[in-house]
């Protein structure tokens, strides 16, 4: 078993590709959020927590939730690591 454990483990991210897989999975999810009337805005990396604030038709949807758990369960596969996706309620702030 332990085996097994080291061999799912991958190796440490940089924090430059850190932030450039957060990036490209933000901008892989919003064409589908753009095409149902709403946008998922990346606003912060602050550690494990990555603030991102949802626009337009997402901002009520009751899937809203849903999906904000998908991208977080996304973010942590593909960094390998632990992440806390943040819903933003604030006027949007420059990208980091």
């Amino acid at each position: 078993m332990l085996v097994e454990l080291k061999q799912l483990k991958q190796p440490p991210v940089t924090e430059t590709d850190r932030r450039k897989i957060i990036h490209a999975i933000i901008e892989e999810i919003r064409p589908n959020l753009q095409r149902d009337g709403g946008d998922c805005q990346l606003i912060e990396i602050d550690g494990n927590k990555i603030m991102v604030k949802l626009t337009g038709a997402c901002v009520f949807c009751k899937l809203s939730s849903a999906t904000l758990e998908g991208i977080q369960a996304r973010l942590v596969e593909r960094l390998g690591e632990f992440v806390r996706l943040v819903p933003y309620a604030g006027a949007a702030k420059p990208r980091h």
